[in-house]
């Protein structure tokens, strides 16, 4: 099987030559379905040029026939915020490409093409589209579109082109988020094929999806020079090795959480068994109490009585051995009353 550039290698280095533009191309034609023309590349973060960079992402900002902006990028690493970055970026394109004092009309259209291998977000597809829509509070069915004037205006669509008359959110900036590693299927479409060019590094020779033909002739690895291959060969290493590096630190981070797990568990066992106990204690106490009490009382309370029926018996001249009977009261506490 031919062995093909890695290729976030490939788009830092390699695809911004004007010749090899017919393979970020075919990409973008699969993804949004239509043809799309790469007019130049602008600045954009790629230009760094530290070895962590080149690990982790790379990304380029296109400018397309149509004006419209895209950032490409494609992310190596794991980043709990990058859907922020994402939206920073998307920002950032949006505020650099408008001159001071430029009419609102003249933001451009962007789109966000992002390419993960890491587990972004939770969800069973394996490419997601973002895209802004204005549908109506009371009916969900009724979407804001653009006025006639405005189609005129922002897309040249005249009244005549009803059919296509576009929707107020068609105006927004749209994100895709290609989850590569998530996909485990036979390619069927354009877009499957790309993905898993992505996913696997080898292209299938029944693959037609526009620009991996061109990437076939010009992604070989055998098409490198000498320096670009020994370059080539120093990023793939740099690669291994920083993911064996993130794989140890999981782990360790894995064993360390399940010790510390562990003993924080003991602990918290230890001190809720403690408060449960006390709890309890103080629970069985105040209901024990309260039994006594009641006990106390109520013998209190029989105590009284009987001391009220001895006096009444004593004033009647009653034998103390029939008053003590009857009561219950000792005849030496009988005597006290007298």
């Amino acid at each position: 099987m031919e062995n093909y550039i890695r290729f976030d290698w490939a788009m830092k280095r390699m695809l911004r030559n004007k010749a090899n533009h017919a393979v970020l191309e075919g990409l973008m034609t699969s993804l949004l379905g239509r043809k799309y023309t790469i007019l130049k590349f602008l600045e954009s973060e790629s230009n760094q040029e530290t070895e962590d960079d080149k690990f982790n992402r790379v990304d380029v900002l296109a400018e397309s026939d149509k004006g419209e902006l895209t950032i490409i990028e494609i992310q190596n690493n794991r980043e709990l915020t990058y859907f922020h970055r994402m939206l920073y970026g998307v920002s950032k394109a949006i505020t650099d490409y408008i001159s001071l004092g430029n009419d609102y009309d003249k933001v451009r259209k962007v789109y966000s093409i992002n390419i993960v291998y890491f587990e972004l977000g939770q969800g069973n597809d394996y490419v997601y589209h973002g895209k802004t829509d204005f549908r109506g509070l009371h009916d969900s069915n009724d979407i804001l579109k653009l006025s006639v004037r405005q189609n005129e205006r922002f897309f040249g669509l005249h009244k005549s082109e009803a059919l296509q008359q576009k929707e107020a959110g068609d105006l927004f900036p749209e994100y895709y988020v290609l989850r590569v590693n998530d996909f485990d299927k036979v390619a069927t479409t354009p877009l499957d094929e790309w993905i898993e060019f992505l996913k696997t590094g080898s292209i299938a020779p029944e693959a037609t999806a526009p620009g991996l033909s061109e990437a076939r002739e010009c992604l070989r690895v055998d098409s490198l020079s000498i320096a670009e291959r020994n370059d080539y060969e120093r990023h793939m290493e740099s690669l291994r090795y920083q993911r064996s590096v993130l794989d140890t630190s999981r782990d360790e981070g894995y064993e360390e959480g399940r010790a510390e797990g562990r003993a924080e568990g003991r602990a918290e066992g230890r001190a809720a068994g403690i408060a449960e106990g006390r709890a309890a204690g103080i629970a069985e106490g105040r209901a024990a109490g309260i039994a006594e009490g009641r006990t106390e009382g109520i013998a209190m309370g029989i105590d009284k009585r009987n001391i009220e029926i001895a006096r009444g018996m004593l004033a009647a001249k009653l034998p103390l051995s029939q008053i003590s009977q009857i009561t219950g009261l000792s005849e030496d506490k009988i005597k006290e009353l007298l």
